[in-house]
C-alpha cells in the first residue's frame, strides 16, 4: 500500500472537516435543518449543550451535539469525556458510542526564504475528540441528571418580554409595516411585519432574531462580507446560513421555541451546493453565527463575556 505523504495534521484536518460536513449534508438532503432539531412537537425548548464544568459549548459543537441528542433521544444537556466521567465516579455503559466534538489548533512551522531568512508560520487545523452524553453514563453525581424538560406555556399573542428586552437593548432600528421581514444595509435598519401578523409570539421573536444576525454584518459592527453580489448567489446563501444558525443559537439562549419554516426548500438547495463544494463552509458559518450571537449578547446591560476555552484550555475559534 502506498503511504500518504501528507503530514498527520493535514490528514486529521481533512478527516474532521469532511466527517462533519458529510453529517450536515446528509441532514439537509433529508430536508432537515440540524441546528433546529431540538425543538419537538410539544414545544420543548433547546438548551446549549454543556461541558462537565457547566460551561456551554458554542459554535460548531452546539450543532454537532444537538444532532447527537436528537438522533439518540438524550435528555441530559451535559457531555463529558470518558476520563472526566471516571474522575467523577461514573462509568460509561458498555457498548455506548461517543459523539464527535471539535476544536481549532495550530502548528508552528519554520520556513526559510530564498535569502536564507527564517520565519515562523502558524498553520491552523481542526481536531476532534470524543464525548459522551450523561444519559450514557452510570453513577454520576445528582447534578448531572437531566433537568426537567423546559416547555413554554405562552398564549399565542402574548409578547415575550425577555426577547423584546434583548432586542431593544441592541439599539437596532426596528420598523414595522408591510408583509416582509428583512435587514436593509443601506438604511441600516430592520423591517418587520406587525406583531399581530404572526401566528405566535415565538414566530415573531425567531424572525426578528434572524434579521438581528443580518444586522450584525454591518461594517460598523462585525464587518461580515461573504461576497454577495446578487440575490440567490453563493454569497447570499452563505449569509443566510449564518443568519439561520445564529437565530437558532439565540432561540436557545432566550428560551424561544421555534419550528423550521415550511417554505425554504430553495435555501436548502443553495446551502447544499455551498457545503458540497467547500467542506469548511459549515465551520465558518457556525463560527460567524456564534460571533453574531455573542455580539448581540455583548450589547446587553451587565454583560459578562463567556469563557472561550474548550477541552482543557485550548482556544477554539471555529468550533467551540
Amino acid at each position: 500500500t502506498r503511504k500518504s505523504t501528507k503530514p498527520a495534521s493535514d490528514i486529521t484536518r481533512i478527516d474532521v472537516y469532511q466527517r462533519v460536513t458529510d453529517k450536515i449534508v446528509a441532514q439537509l438532503e433529508q430536508g432537515v435543518r440540524p441546528w433546529m432539531q431540538p425543538w419537538g412537537a410539544n414545544g420543548n425548548v433547546a438548551q446549549r449543550p454543556l461541558r462537565a464544568n457547566g460551561e456551554p459549548y458554542r459554535g460548531m459543537n452546539t450543532i454537532l451535539l444537538w444532532m447527537e441528542a436528537q438522533a439518540n433521544g438524550y435528555c441530559s444537556s451535559h457531555w463529558m469525556t470518558y476520563r472526566q466521567a471516571a474522575a467523577l465516579g461514573g462509568q460509561v455503559r458498555k457498548g455506548e458510542k461517543a459523539a464527535l466534538v471539535v476544536y481549532a489548533n495550530a502548528i508552528a512551522r519554520t520556513e526559510t526564504d530564498d535569502n536564507g531568512n527564517e520565519s515562523e508560520r502558524r498553520i491552523p487545523f481542526m481536531k476532534g475528540y470524543s464525548v459522551f452524553n450523561c444519559d450514557q453514563i452510570d453513577n454520576l453525581p445528582e447534578q448531572f441528571r437531566p433537568a426537567p424538560t423546559k416547555c413554554l406555556d405562552i398564549p399565542p399573542k402574548e409578547r415575550i418580554e425577555a426577547a423584546d428586552a434583548f432586542f431593544s437593548a441592541t439599539g437596532a432600528i426596528i420598523r414595522h409595516g408591510g408583509s416582509r421581514a428583512f435587514y436593509s444595509p443601506a438604511a441600516d435598519c430592520i423591517q418587520m411585519p406587525p406583531f399581530d401578523e404572526f401566528f405566535t409570539a415565538e414566530g415573531y421573536a425567531a424572525t426578528l432574531a434572524h434579521e438581528m444576525v443580518h444586522w450584525t454584518k454591518h461594517e460598523t459592527r462585525l464587518a461580515r462580507d461573504l461576497g454577495r453580489k446578487t440575490w440567490g448567489d453563493e454569497g447570499y446563501a452563505r449569509e443566510e446560513l449564518v443568519a439561520e444558525i445564529g437565530s437558532a443559537y439565540l432561540a436557545a439562549d432566550l428560551d424561544i421555541s421555534i419550528e423550521p419554516p415550511e417554505d425554504h426548500a430553495s435555501y436548502l438547495e443553495s446551502w447544499l451546493r455551498v457545503l458540497k463544494n467547500d467542506k469548511r463552509a459549515i465551520f465558518q458559518a457556525a463560527s460567524m453565527a456564534e460571533k453574531a450571537a455573542s455580539f448581540l449578547h455583548s450589547l446587553q446591560p451587565g454583560y459578562v463575556a463567556p469563557s472561550e476555552t474548550d477541552r482543557g484550555g485550548e482556544t477554539s475559534s471555529l468550533a467551540a
